[in-house]
């Protein structure tokens, strides 16, 4: 993929890319983003030239059928970690398998928001992405998707040319808090520092609420 649908992508969108020094060539890194489109997994490993892992719904990986092998197998080559959703114990086991491919010095991508924007808005962040930090003591890169959200509108499957730009932020290092990784004060403390820098970099409006509780109220 790299070889084919990353040189098209690049191609056909030429995405702005700011920042870009802030990546690291190798090592283990956290790569956290605001969601705002399917697109968004796609932009990230083409612009940060890292093969991200992503965490993703475990319904990609267990459809039936013809259909069902080859999304699996597309989610596999993307390098998708297949997780299920609404379980407290899964959370406790991605998180570990998180910290496992940090450990392999790879880079991990996570969206805090823990699912894309309703409405283009930033939300309240998950605790996610702070336990990963201080666990593996991995340092975070904050990411500020802009124009994703043209390039594949919600509730449509067709693709768009619309401008993109990403924004990388300098390197967040929580090592030094690994001792309190137990401190619910220390991980949203860390959350909200990663996502006041992702909110500097992508400019979105903030909502002090999780983005899941207003798409059900909607």
């Amino acid at each position: 993929m790299e070889l084919t649908l990353a040189p098209t992508l690049r191609a056909v969108f030429r995405p702005q890319i700011v920042g870009a020094e802030h990546i690291p060539a190798n090592g283990p890194l956290i790569l956290a983003a605001n969601h705002q489109s399917f697109a968004d997994e796609f932009f990230i490993p083409i612009t940060s030239r890292r093969q991200v892992f992503f965490f993703a719904k475990a319904e990609y990986f267990t459809t039936r059928g013809l259909r069902g092998r080859a999304m699996a197998a597309f989610f596999h080559g993307l390098g998708q970690v297949p997780v299920e959703r609404g379980d407290m114990r899964s959370a406790a086991a991605v998180i570990d398998v998180g910290v496992r491919v940090l450990g392999e010095g790879r880079a991990l991508g996570i969206f805090p928001e823990g699912t894309r924007s309703p409405d283009g808005r930033l939300y309240k962040f998950r605790t996610g992405v702070a336990r990963l930090a201080l666990r593996s003591g991995a340092p975070v890169v904050p990411v500020g998707l802009i124009g994703t959200r043209d390039v594949q509108p919600p509730n449509s499957r067709r693709w768009h040319r619309k401008p993109v730009a990403v924004h990388f932020g300098p390197p967040l290092d929580f090592s030094h808090l690994r001792a309190q990784e137990r401190s619910a004060r220390v991980l949203r403390e860390v959350t909200e520092s990663v996502r006041a820098e992702i909110q500097r970099l992508s400019g979105q409006e903030y909502v002090d609420a999780f983005g899941s509780s207003m798409k059900l109220a909607g």
